[in-house]
């Protein structure tokens, strides 16, 4: 999928480089979801090892642990937003700050709907035919939150009209 993602960001080069805010935002704003996705695989691995992830629907730990993972990666991509508003405004890049808090709140909230749902319908299909979930879904998780990510974030931006 790394490959894929890497063509996906050379077929629009000309447009991101024209935005160099975008550019500082686009590596940590993509780990956010491959991170948080791995980290709620594990939680939920940890919860079939110990007995307790029987039903998908009514399970407290499969709700608390995605309420977690989201609370994680929305403080993660407002702080994001900051960090890259404060680096690209010392650098001369400027962007303005509800913009680039705009375009990483939708890419997140485009990059955690489909990474979380891929993980629990991993876990729970991979625990189901006796694999360990731990060894399947974290590495997958790991790519398709780059892949979603940039897809996110182009979709952000084509929202917003600046792309």
């Amino acid at each position: 999928m790394g490959i894929l993602v890497g063509q996906l960001l050379n077929s629009r080069e000309k447009s991101l480089i024209s935005m160099p805010a975008i550019l500082i935002l686009i590596p940590s704003l993509i780990k956010i979801g491959g991170d948080t996705g791995s980290m709620l695989g594990a939680r939920l691995s940890s919860a079939f090892h110990m007995g307790l992830g029987d039903n998908i629907r009514s399970n407290p730990v499969v709700h608390n642990s995605v309420i977690a993972a989201s609370i994680v990666g929305f403080v993660s991509s407002i702080s994001v937003s900051i960090l890259v508003f404060l680096a690209s405004s010392f650098l001369g890049y400027g962007m303005p700050f509800l913009t680039i808090l705009e375009i990483s709140l939708i890419a997140v909230i485009i990059e955690l709907a489909v990474v979380y749902s891929a993980t629990v319908a991993i876990a729970f299909i991979s625990h189901r035919f006796g694999m360990d979930p731990d060894d399947t879904v974290i590495p997958f998780i790991a790519s398709l939150g780059d892949l979603v990510g940039v897809t996110g974030i182009f979709m952000a931006l084509y929202i917003l009209n600046i792309l």
